[in-house]
């Protein structure tokens, strides 16, 4: 937690972009998945052992916690693998282990790493809480509470004094913004039954995003489920309501997104980031919210609704296959150079053109996700209006980039 003792924003991170997304963008932890154990093996390229001292070394210059999601189901031919990215993670001082399964907990407190308990353990209760604490500091509650339930728990907990390992009192993670999954807290076996490819071993083939038709099996009528994805939830999303849930005495808020795009994080994390500090100035307002829904609006999402955080009892369900996102990114070109002391970009543009007045991002391992508006440009040396396909292509930029960085165009959906 920070010293200022707001709310710890969580930011998730599939690949370096992603990363240095959030990290540039005001989180104050990342949670990452290394190669196959963890809940987004297959959503994303996820990074490797040898990556984690390259993460801890981003994190730790930004004064930002490091989280190894191992939350997986393990099995017995996991153990020695799971045994040893434990002992890379805590040799690199990865800050925790995000885990679900009693043999990781157990092997993380054998070599004193700090353990957070998953949302897989669906703890629901402050009897559960009393029982972890024994092995973990933070806690990620079941997906399914209410945030009066939730808000229970955080003041029994205060209340009773029940402390982790550390000898601080436990923290409660809640999810904040994102993909949800229409299991409890993501126990599914529909991917493993169909493919056989387990979601609860980070492969799942997301069935339930699908459109479906129910036939009688007596009569053979059919009916096709009208403008519902019937088992694909609308995204969570906390904003418009983020002061009842700073009030509940949660710690830590987690932005899911492991598999969405680096502009994705940005986007999310900076709205949250600046939505807490509101909070905390006291300038949180409606018309702030409207702005902030506003710009969540322009990323990845598939319509918002509030969770079952507000006493909600049935899900609401998405009416799109895919993104409802106001706004989508068309493939430009990429970085050729960077000229340091003019501050200056060179692209090769190899798909799309760009004209002054565009919105541009950005994206690289290192660069992150940076969006800017075009105001000049110089195409093959040369001031111009417009850059076409095979043109070479400079701006002025108020970021670095690196080789082969990918440049898109911003466009309305």
């Amino acid at each position: 937690m920070t010293t200022t003792n707001k709310i710890e924003l969580m930011a998730p991170a599939g690949n370096f972009e992603s990363l240095q997304a959030g990290l540039d963008n005001g989180a104050d932890s990342v949670y990452f998945g290394v190669e196959q154990l963890n809940m987004r093996a297959r959503a994303t390229v996820n990074f490797t052992m040898d990556d984690l001292p390259e993460i801890a070394r981003r994190c730790e210059e930004k004064n930002v916690r490091s989280y190894l999601t191992l939350n997986t189901i393990i099995y017995d031919h996991d153990l020695s693998v799971v045994k040893t990215l434990l002992n890379k993670a805590k040799e690199a001082n990865i800050t925790a282990v995000i885990a679900s399964d009693q043999a990781v907990i157990a092997m993380a407190r054998g070599i004193g790493m700090e353990v957070h308990i998953s949302t897989q353990l669906n703890i629901t209760n402050i009897e559960t809480i009393r029982f972890y604490s024994l092995f973990a500091d933070t806690m990620v509650l079941s997906r399914e509470l209410s945030l009066r339930q939730v808000k229970k728990i955080t003041e029994q907990i205060e209340k009773e004094q029940i402390k982790g390992p550390n000898g601080n009192l436990v923290e409660i993670e809640i999810f904040g913004h994102g993909a949800l999954c229409m299991a409890v807290s993501g126990k599914c076996y529909l991917s493993l039954h169909s493919h056989n490819s387990s979601a609860n071993r980070g492969a799942c083939k997301q069935n339930c995003r699908k459109k479906y038709t129910v036939i009688d099996q007596e009569t053979g009528f059919e009916i096709e489920l009208d403008n519902e994805y019937m088992m694909s939830p609308k995204d969570l999303c906390t904003l418009d309501f983020l002061d009842q849930v700073i009030d509940s005495g949660i710690q830590v808020l987690k932005i899911e997104g492991r598999g969405r795009a680096p502009e994705y994080v940005a986007t999310v994390v900076k709205t949250y980031r600046e939505a807490i500090d509101s909070y905390y100035e006291g300038t949180f307002s409606k018309e702030k919210i409207t702005t902030w829904m506003e710009d969540l609006n322009t990323v990845y999402n598939r319509g918002f609704w509030s969770g079952y955080y507000l006493g909600q009892e049935l899900g609401e369900w998405s009416d799109v296959s895919g993104s409802a996102a106001t706004q989508k990114k068309v493939y430009v070109g990429k970085g050729t150079h960077f000229f340091p002391k003019a501050e200056i970009g060179q692209f090769k543009i190899e798909a799309y053109d760009i004209k002054i007045g565009d919105k541009i991002l950005v994206t690289g391992p290192s660069t992150g996700a940076q969006e800017m508006i075009i105001e000049e440009m110089f195409v093959n040396d040369t001031t111009a209006e417009k850059a076409t396909k095979g043109d070479d292509c400079t701006l002025k930029l108020p970021f670095r980039i690196r080789m082969s960085d990918k440049l898109y165009k911003i466009v309305e959906a």
